[in-house]
């Protein structure tokens, strides 16, 4: 991709935000939405297994890709809210399944509980996994300063200079190929930014709120009689951390009454290192018409 080519896919306004999104295929609909400070083509791999049979929704949440930077800050039910305003500027109302790796998972979830009538199925991709989330005091606080040093880090030209090489090393470390296929001009583009830069640090910043936001929803709504898939990735070491996040996975899956699966070799980055497991689980999950 050279410096003066377009973004692959359509701009379109949601929720006051100009968001990249990207869509392929046909049939029934999913969408794919990548953990935290990631893109929409860290879904590369899996798209071809699934666009054959699905309509494959894909879209940078704001400040990240070629989206736009946000209005407000993070929340499970913006984000939520982020999912259906995309399938709506899409003009496809009917029922979704929605895939969420690591924190998106959280947005998956709220999703799947805030609009359980446009809710097909659940996949869950290696989700964040919070067991005692509880909300975090000097929220607005948090929210300032990482807003501060973000422009802190813009103004140093910090971006530029860091950005690709950070993105390079946390995929590397993420996957058991320890590799990041994504295109170099295309990480270029994007994580040398400062707009991608303050979003990942918003995101970040915003976790453990979003989760004890979510763990609010879990008691207030109910998940919809959707089937529901935990991916747990387990890179096959046989090591401490290892077993106690397989039996956190289980755990989650267990309180979603969801179907659970250890897909191994795979690191954190399931989708680069095992891209048929993801398009398994979705492709699985039964056609349910609106």
């Amino acid at each position: 991709m050279s410096g003066t080519e377009r973004p692959p896919g359509r701009m379109l306004r949601v929720g006051g935000v100009p968001l990249h999104v990207v869509r392929e295929g046909t049939g029934p609909v999913c969408v794919l939405s990548a953990g935290l400070g990631m893109g929409w083509f860290d879904w590369e791999q899996v798209v071809p297994l699934l666009a054959p049979y699905r309509t494959v929704v894909r879209f940078d949440r704001p400040g990240l890709g070629f989206s736009a930077p946000a209005v407000e800050p993070p929340t499970a039910a913006a984000e939520a809210a982020r999912i259906a305003g995309v399938l709506d500027a899409l003009d496809l109302p009917g029922p979704a399944t929605v895939v969420g790796h690591s924190l998106a998972g959280f947005h998956a979830e709220a999703f799947a509980r805030l609009y359980p009538e446009r809710t097909a199925g659940l996949v869950l991709v290696d989700g964040s996994v919070e067991e005692d989330a509880r909300p975090v005091p000097g929220r607005e606080l948090r929210t300032a300063a990482a807003h501060v040093r973000g422009l802190a880090f813009a103004t140093a030209g910090l971006p530029r200079a860091l950005g690709p090489a950070l993105r390079r090393f946390s995929v590397r470390s993420a996957s058991v190929k320890r590799q990041d296929p994504a295109p170099a001009e295309l990480v270029r583009r994007t994580y040398g930014t400062g707009r991608v830069m303050r979003a990942i640090l918003m995101e970040n910043t915003r976790y453990r709120d979003v989760a004890a936001e979510l763990e609010e929803l879990r008691a207030h709504h109910g998940l919809p009689p959707a089937p529901v898939t935990v991916l747990a990735a387990s890179p096959g070491t046989g090591s401490c951390p290892e077993r106690r996040w397989l039996l956190r996975q289980r755990a989650l899956a267990d309180r979603l009454d969801a179907r659970f699966e250890a897909v191994a070799p795979a690191g954190h980055l399931l989708m680069y290192d095992r891209p048929q497991a993801v398009a398994a689980a979705v492709l699985a999950t039964p056609f349910l018409r609106g």
